[in-house]
């Protein structure tokens, strides 16, 4: 039977936050940005284990307590440049202790606010399929294409229109084959759809949002609080 590793890449510096410290180790409701993705992910009964891909020259991680559900989270230190960089290291390192069979959720350090119920209900739907998907949002919004000058240069239909979410699930040979033919990529969807094949989307909410700007802060604390984890 198939087992569950979550992958979370945080090896990146979250530049567009303007912050005096890398995005994941900001904090939100008293702890690290990062340490609220890792907890929801650690707390999903079916995930055997939470690799937090770190940079070999992270300084950071040691300052903070990281006291999490179970006994199953594992730093990596093999985080590179880029996202498609950090996950294929991790998988690579994977190697040999997991099947190519085995599933792997990638997921965003950034989205704090991810709950155990949206990992259980991706789990459930990909549980018999053959590629994998990824948790995502239909557009409600009217989407405008800019032009050089920031003025509408068109409207674009939002019909059968996703936004893309994490985790994003695949089983590991086939992740590990995508990312190594496209390392351009900015999501693991990306890479196996440039195998030729269709990822699957499963619906959650804009709770699941992955914090950017500074003000985004603000907002993941509120809809924390409201669950009481604040």
């Amino acid at each position: 039977m198939s087992r569950h590793f979550a992958i979370v890449p945080a090896a990146g510096s979250g530049s567009r936050m303007g912050a005096e410290r890398p995005k994941q180790y900001l904090m939100l409701a008293g702890k690290p940005l990062l340490w609220h993705a890792l907890a929801t992910l650690c707390a999903v009964t079916r995930i055997e284990q939470v690799c937090v891909v770190l940079s070999p020259e992270d300084e950071w991680w040691a300052a903070f307590d990281w006291i999490l559900p179970g006994d199953k989270l594992r730093v990596l230190r093999v985080g590179g440049a880029t996202r498609a960089e950090s996950v294929t290291n991790a998988l690579q390192r994977l190697e040999g202790e997991v099947r190519a069979d085995d599933w792997m959720l990638v997921h965003d350090a950034a989205r704090a606010c991810l709950d155990v119920a949206q990992v259980d209900a991706l789990i459930d739907t990909l549980a018999e399929d053959e590629i994998g998907g990824l948790l995502a949002q239909p557009v409600a919004d009217t989407l405008k294409r800019a032009n050089v000058d920031v003025r509408v240069a068109a409207t674009i239909s939002r019909e059968a229109m996703w936004q893309a979410q994490t985790p994003q699930m695949f089983r590991h040979g086939l992740l590990l084959r995508a990312l190594t033919m496209a390392q351009g990529v900015t999501d693991e969807a990306g890479a196996v759809e440039a195998l030729g094949l269709a990822p699957r989307l499963v619906a959650a909410d804009a709770t699941n949002f992955k914090v950017t700007y500074p003000q985004d802060l603000a907002l993941a604390e509120i809809i924390l609080r409201a669950r009481g984890k604040t």
